[in-house]
């Protein structure tokens, strides 16, 4: 008995606590102990560059709170979210406040390599389950567009693993369709993937896709009618984002499926319906499937 309880005291010392834990840790020796309760508890990792909230109390010491977060972490770099995500851009409002000023960083996720900049570009960790769930698609001989490429956070997914025929992905923001266009050919996916730069209402091509991806939250809707166009003969899957109270999940997406479908003469199927993730107190971002037919 007493051999297992040196034991398990021995196993205990040798634990590996967790990382905040080693950050509140260091931090007792650099900021006033009446702020380690405020110091952020969850953070964004993209590649190896990591985005923190810092409360308005803490600016004075952000630099050494990077610090500490990128030596426990193992970060090259340390931004702290001023404004979330804003605009039709979805612009992140960052500021570095650690390490290298260079943010380019090359973030890995199921098999998948995102080359990107997180001080100048979205990226959402909250939505892998979603990028894992579409790279898992029966999509074999399809045709597909994708209205809001992005640095191809769906495109790249679907092409490594499901090997469909084409994927057009349409992408109005400069720096993304940049990125989009190398992460293409980091991931030697340019035999599929066709990046096309523009306003998709212009340039996305219609009567042509099997299945239509519209990966937007924020006025998804005013783009639908073109998610239609896209699809041959006006038939096919439409994988639709959007953020809705979670009372109405349901009802007033479909509404306006089923009315813009009206215009064509079609019908509406719903497949699935998912959520992603909480976006606000009541309200989530959600992934309608829906059959146009």
């Amino acid at each position: 008995m007493e051999t297992l309880f040196k034991l398990l005291i021995l196993l205990e010392k040798h634990m590996v606590s967790k990382p905040i834990d080693q950050i509140e840790k260091e931090l007792l020796k650099k900021i006033p102990n009446k702020y380690l309760k405020n110091i952020p508890t969850k953070w964004e990792r993209v590649g190896d560059v990591l985005i923190i909230k810092l409360s308005r109390e803490l600016n004075e010491y952000r630099e050494k709170l990077g610090k500490t977060y990128a030596d426990v972490l193992n970060c090259k770099s340390v931004l702290n979210d001023k404004g979330g995500i804003t605009g039709e851009l979805r612009k992140p409002d960052v500021e570095h406040i650690y390490g290298s000023k260079n943010t380019e960083t090359v973030h890995i996720e199921n098999r998948v390599r995102f080359k990107t900049d997180p001080a100048k570009l979205m990226f959402s960790s909250g939505n892998m389950d979603e990028r894992i769930f579409m790279s898992k698609l029966n999509t074999k001989n399809e045709i597909i567009v994708d209205m809001f490429a992005g640095i191809g956070y769906f495109s790249i997914p679907i092409a490594v693993h499901c090997k469909p025929k084409k994927i057009f992905a349409c992408e109005k923001n400069p720096e993304a369709y940049n990125y989009l266009c190398q992460n293409v050919l980091l991931n030697h996916v340019s035999k599929i993937v066709e990046p096309i730069k523009g306003d998709n209402r212009e340039i996305a091509s219609e009567n042509i896709a099997d299945r239509v991806v519209m990966g937007y939250i924020g006025g998804t809707e005013k783009f639908l009618d073109k998610g239609i166009k896209c699809l041959k003969n006006n038939r096919g899957i439409i994988h639709f984002h959007g953020k809705y109270p979670e009372k109405i999940k349901l009802d007033f997406p479909l509404k306006i499926f089923e009315d813009k479908a009206k215009k064509y003469n079609r019908k509406v199927r719903l497949i699935d319906v998912r959520e992603v993730k909480s976006y606000a107190p009541g309200i989530s971002h959600f992934v309608f499937d829906c059959e146009i037919k």
